[in-house]
């Protein structure tokens, strides 16, 4: 006390406004944290959720992107019998391939129609029995001399060239082999509805 004045921060009471705060408050309330820390731990931790997020995005992307990166692949090769069975034949001759084919994450065992036959020199031919119209298959009419497709009428001589009906090209040749005594064929997925053929698989 000093003139008879009591001192406010004697009492512990808070000191007089416009006075500067005692440094044991100052203390006690704990040093200001300044913007550029503050900041700087922002970016920290902003940048190692970043590098934890695009850890568990890749196999999620490997996952998405797999049916892109490897698309339905194409069919090994099928043995169809002895060359000289299908050779002797009158007439183009009905058979079917069996084999795997993986769409993306699907794998299943399918099986297609295909004619062997012989083109104008002779020579065996295997063609896909898949009208390149919608899909049908088309059969052989003997008593007709032609392969005829029952969705749309779709015509095609013996050799698979388009005669007449809605279809954009003829039959589609299949990629053949003579190994080991026996005729192959390796089945392909061709566009449908576009006049030059293009292998889809």
């Amino acid at each position: 006390m000093s003139g008879g004045k009591l001192d406010p921060t004697a009492a512990g009471g808070p000191p007089p406004p416009g006075d500067a705060p005692p440094a044991q408050h100052m203390a006690a309330l704990g040093a200001p944290v300044s913007s550029t820390r503050r900041s700087f731990f922002g970016v920290l931790v902003g940048s190692i959720s970043a590098v934890v997020a695009a850890m568990m995005a890749v196999p999620l992307v490997r996952f998405a992107l797999h049916p892109v990166l490897h698309g339905g692949g194409a069919a090994d090769w099928f043995a169809l019998g002895s060359p000289e069975d299908f050779a002797a034949a009158a007439e183009p001759v009905r058979t079917e391939v069996s084999f795997r084919r993986v769409d993306g994450w699907r794998a299943t065992t399918v099986k297609q129609t295909v004619w062997v036959t012989r083109d104008a020199n002779g020579a065996l031919k295997v063609l896909s029995g898949t009208c390149p119209h919608l899909g049908c298959v088309a059969i052989w009419h003997g008593d007709r001399g032609r392969f005829i497709c029952p969705c749309h009428n779709g015509n095609f001589d013996r050799y698979g060239e388009l005669l007449s009906g809605p279809p954009p090209r003829g039959l589609d040749p299949l990629p053949v082999k003579i190994e080991g005594g026996k005729l192959w064929v390796k089945y392909q997925y061709y566009r449908q509805l576009v006049r030059d053929r293009e292998v889809i698989g």
